[in-house]
């Protein structure tokens, strides 16, 4: 792990022991990159090189110096100085919820990049269709609460997999306390107008390769909605369904995803 200086203080980054492409992975709200933790130290982190960000306020990162940026064009921002100071402009991009909302808002900067990967973040409109692209689970609420309770900490967290998963562990809580509550409680300014992207319209004129995983057993979005979008990067012309996970494939079932990924990254390269 090393730490980068970005627009929005210091940000962590961990890397793999692979030596193959180089995947980032960007987690998602209240989150770090130990949600990637079964990559990183898995089999595809031994075959790929990933590199995982912990956003301002996140993980080991720093609490941001300037807390008006904890939006998705200030994370943007933070992701790609340590993007640029990696020399990783030709990457895959993995997203995971925010992390996905994020990868999208890089997008158009990025034209080289080989290809964006998302997950758990169906692509929003301005002003964002939220009751169209997410499931009404009042745990969404706790996403962009300023503070929350241990209990209200785990009823958050607990949306994040299968109804029925067991095998959290103790991590993601840890990651959702940690979080510096005004992370949570600056996402809504991303939606003021022209504070970011219409990732409707980057995912209709995209030309990098885009691929959109979906867990079929997710508690927060909306499968229905991907319907709605005009996708023409889409890879295999469809969203790729996980039959037995949630909103957290990478977590639930990391056979699944990392075949997926692997996949992507090897059919887009």
């Amino acid at each position: 792990m090393r730490k980068i200086d970005t627009p929005n203080g210091k940000i962590a980054v961990h890397e793999s022991a692979g030596d193959g492409p180089p995947i980032v992975l960007i987690h998602g709200n209240s989150a770090s990159a130990r949600a990637f933790a079964k990559q990183l130290d898995g089999p595809l982190g031994a075959r790929f090189r990933l590199v995982a960000i912990d956003l301002p306020g996140h993980g080991a990162s720093d609490d941001a110096t300037d807390p008006s940026l904890y939006t998705l064009r200030g994370h943007a921002q933070a992701v790609r100085a340590a993007v640029d100071a990696l020399g990783l402009a030709q990457a895959h991009f993995v997203g995971w919820s925010l992390g996905g909302h994020i990868a999208l808002e890089m997008a158009p900067g990025l034209p080289e990049a080989k290809g964006f990967l998302i997950f758990g973040a169906p692509p929003l409109s301005l002003p964002p269709a939220m009751a169209e692209a997410f499931l009404p689970n009042p745990a969404m609420n706790f996403g962009f609460a300023p503070s929350f309770e241990r209990a209200q900490g785990a009823a958050y967290v607990a949306s994040f997999f299968a109804p029925e998963f067991a095998d959290v562990g103790p991590t993601f809580l840890e990651d959702a306390l940690r979080t510096d509550g005004r992370a949570r409680a600056g996402l809504p300014a991303s939606f003021a107008p022209g504070a970011s992207l219409d990732e409707v319209e980057v995912v209709r004129e995209l030309k990098a390769p885009l691929a959109i995983l979906h867990g079929a057993k997710e508690q927060l979005v909306n499968d229905a909605w991907f319907a709605t979008l005009a996708m023409p990067t889409l890879w295999r012309g469809a969203v790729q369904t996980i039959p037995d996970a949630g909103h957290a494939p990478q977590w639930e079932t990391p056979a699944a995803f990392d075949a997926l990924v692997t996949a992507f990254v090897a059919e887009t390269a």
